[in-house]
């Protein structure tokens, strides 16, 4: 059940209105906003965003410590939803499952899987569904909500769904290019092989590689959630939608590429691709595709998504 609320607050000067609501889960409840466009009349289109890996909340951040691996800071989901707002486009964004208000104590790290998301991404689309306020339901899945976003959006029959820097092969080839750029050759072989393990269902015995971060991504109690995600591949499941389907990607984003955005094109010839110049990742511009500008703009709360960026996919949804 999506319940909303008593907190209701009127955001001045954004032309919105936020609601805090709930979805009530077998086993905990998830957290979000919904944010309206203010003084709307009749019913309005709405957006269910859908965040990317590690521990995201609703605003597009991650809680790890500034300057740390992994820090993300920037706020674009929640610039984002403030953005189309102001176009007429109802957003709502959630703490996923484990991330912000929508934990447990002592949560069980391995007992999360990649088709826990979908269905907890389902549930949020049914209820939507069921709320008189919205004339259609559209899903925005950011990276790896992508591909949550394909999955759900074909199981709770959405009426739209836009790819946003979502990519566009398997998360096992995609791991390899990301963690194979940061390995000496030794190195790097002995991950492949356990990526390819882990592609084939099979947990890992040895922790591949001495460096730190890459031991951490196989630790053994999120290799069940790899085993999950990998039986998914992107195209694969993009060809399988039959709704209005938007690719946007950007030229300078150092984790997901215009390969991947080709691939999807490829795959669903009938989708519209927007490929913006400048935008990074975290959906903001950057001067260069280099690693550190990127983990710099991952950190400016305050700086503003790129431009354009809202205005596509509110076009989108209502066309």
């Amino acid at each position: 059940m999506l319940t909303f609320l008593v907190s209701l607050i009127s955001v001045a000067g954004l032309a919105q209105t936020q609601e805090m609501v709930q979805l009530k889960t077998a086993d905990l409840n998830l957290n979000g906003t919904l944010t309206l466009p203010d003084g709307a009349t009749g019913r309005v289109p709405v957006l269910l965003l859908i965040a990317g890996s590690g521990a995201t909340d609703r605003d597009g951040n991650n809680p790890i410590p500034a300057g740390q691996m992994g820090s993300v800071k920037a706020n674009s989901y929640k610039l984002l939803a403030d953005s189309l707002s102001k176009a007429g486009v109802a957003v709502l964004r959630y703490d996923k499952r484990g991330v912000g208000t929508s934990k447990l104590l002592n949560m069980n790290e391995a007992s999360l899987t990649f088709d826990t998301y979908i269905e907890d991404a389902v549930g949020w689309i049914k209820q939507l569904r069921n709320d008189k306020r919205f004339s259609n339901v559209g899903i925005v899945g950011h990276s790896e909500g992508s591909l949550i976003g394909m999955v759900a959006a074909r199981q709770a029959k959405a009426d739209v769904f836009v790819s946003l820097a979502g990519p566009g092969d398997d998360i096992c080839e995609k791991l390899k290019t990301q963690v194979g750029k940061q390995l000496p050759d030794e190195s790097k072989q002995e991950v492949f092989r356990a990526l390819d393990s882990l592609k084939g269902g099979h947990t890992l015995r040895k922790l591949p590689t001495p460096y730190a971060p890459v031991r951490q991504l196989f630790r053994p109690s999120v290799q069940p959630y790899l085993i999950s995600w990998m039986k998914y591949n992107p195209a694969a499941q993009l060809k399988l939608l039959t709704i209005p389907v938007l690719i946007i990607q950007g030229m300078r984003d150092v984790q997901v590429s215009v390969k991947d955005a080709e691939l999807l094109k490829a795959a669903r010839p009938s989708a519209r691709i927007k490929l913006f110049e400048a935008m990074s990742h975290g959906l903001k511009d950057v001067r260069t595709d280099s690693m550190q500008e990127a983990i710099t703009s991952y950190n400016e709360p305050g700086g503003p998504l790129t431009a354009g960026l809202a205005a596509e996919i509110a076009h989108f949804i209502k066309g």
